[in-house]
């Protein structure tokens, strides 16, 4: 037996519904516009990047040299530096790791990296733009934050943990 399809709320088209080839469920999708879908759309708001310098750094030269750059060892182990485009911010550690964070898109993400390392680079020191890694991306949603999971495929997932 086929369901009364006019019976559901919002549906308001396919006069006839066909069946699936599973048993009597019928095949049909609702149409729902965009602007009548009370979901909202995760959107990219920052992105945590990883890269490896490839050399031991000496971050109190970094915070005397570099602008944009602030240094307290009593407070935190790493240089913390800024640009302005792409608006990002940089923990740079002695060891010749950096952490990148702020970017609104994976490629924004790359691109503040090498402009860090460039910085770096001017500096004196020998640094190269090895191992980027996209750790996460976080996204917001109305007023709730959370990261999304995701591997490189079709498939997403969400954790509002």
């Amino acid at each position: 037996m086929t369901p009364n399809v006019s019976s559901i709320p919002g549906y308001h088209g396919l006069s006839s519904v066909q069946s699936s080839s599973v048993g009597s469920i019928p095949a049909f999708i609702p149409p729902t516009p965009a602007s009548d879908s009370n979901i909202p759309v995760p959107q990219l708001q920052n992105i945590v990047s990883t890269v490896n310098l490839g050399c031991k750094l000496d971050l109190k030269k970094i915070a005397l040299h570099a602008r944009n750059a602030e240094y307290n060892p009593k407070r935190f182990a790493a240089v913390i530096m800024r640009i302005r485009d792409p608006r990002t911010t940089a923990l740079i550690f002695s060891s010749g790791k950096m952490v990148c964070t702020g970017a609104k898109s994976e490629d924004l993400s790359r691109l503040a990296a090498r402009k860090y390392a460039r910085i770096v680079q001017k500096l004196g020191f020998d640094a190269k733009f090895m191992d980027f890694k996209v750790l996460f991306p976080l996204t917001y949603r109305t007023n709730f934050v959370y990261p999304l999971l995701f591997c490189r495929g079709p498939q997403m997932s969400i954790d509002t943990g």
